[in-house]
């Protein structure tokens, strides 16, 4: 079984669609499609998608936030999902609108020792701020309650995916001005600390980056400002994290910049990787 999943901060799901995420989805067509900083009640969401998209044949999975106009996580796919569903824990709540689990049933063939379904998780984690221990402490938080679900979901014996915009960039290869940041929100040395556990201590896999390689980038967030996307000075935040034997089965990975800055549909760039399960 082939799927493609794509994984996009949208930056707004009013406004990407508005400036190209349609045509991006018509042209690419990926399977999967996971979504962040959605930013609509689900009301919108499913009209407006179901208005722009219902060719392509996929189900809608929404967290939506309770704070108005802020996060939300969202999931599209072309196979029906068989679940859905929120943690109860607190910081990672469905009203945060940054945690939303889907279940997709994978064709097995009979005898077949794999799993028989793949956990797809849209996830979006705080920015922080590093003048605010208050914020530090709220992404921290989120993190530690993040890796101890993704255990939880690892120990079904299912395939795991998280996807996400998780704000931090985890080694200088992932940051194209790191000097510049060691002391900023989102390459400080505690919030990396979560990654080397994911992955050193737990196995956990960092998807592009195996595929990739040892290079700078690719990255996937620039900022809007200054001439961030014309110099390509990027930040890699948006992740696919794997447990080992998905990841495995990853062949290939890209990251779709789009060709000009006044072609941005978004400040990041969907993050498509091909999987043969």
């Amino acid at each position: 079984m082939a799927l493609t999943i794509a994984s996009v901060n949208v930056n707004g799901i009013r406004a990407a669609v508005r400036k190209g995420f349609v045509d991006w989805l018509d042209e690419r067509r990926p399977d999967v499609v996971t979504m962040q900083e959605v930013r609509a009640p689900d009301d919108v969401v499913h009209e407006l998608l179901n208005d722009e998209i219902a060719h392509h044949g996929y189900h809608i999975a929404h967290a939506e936030a309770a704070a108005k106009g802020r996060a939300g996580v969202a999931v599209l796919s072309k196979v029906a999902f068989d679940r859905v569903e929120m943690t109860n824990a607190k910081a990672l709540a469905p009203a945060t609108g940054r945690w939303i689990e889907t279940r997709i049933p994978l064709r097995v063939r009979t005898g077949a020792q794999r799993p028989a379904h793949l956990w797809v998780i849209s996830a979006y984690a705080h920015t922080g701020d590093e003048t605010s221990e208050a914020k530090m402490a709220e992404k921290h938080a989120w993190f530690r309650a993040a890796t101890k679900r993704l255990e939880t979901l690892r120990s079904t014996e299912d395939h795991v995916l998280l996807t996400g915009d998780l704000n931090v960039g985890h080694t200088e290869r992932d940051i194209k001005n790191w000097k510049g940041n060691l002391k900023s929100a989102g390459f400080l040395p505690e919030e990396r600390a979560h990654f080397d556990h994911l992955f050193d201590d737990l196995g956990w896999v960092d998807v592009c980056r195996l595929l990739a390689g040892d290079c700078d980038g690719p990255y996937s967030w620039w900022s809007y400002r200054g001439r961030a996307f014309d110099t390509d000075t990027g930040w890699r935040i948006d992740y696919h994290i794997a447990d080992p034997d998905l990841a495995a089965r990853a062949v290939s990975s890209t990251v779709d910049r789009a060709p000009s800055y006044a072609e941005r549909w978004s400040d990041h760039a969907p993050v498509v990787v091909d999987y043969k399960i």
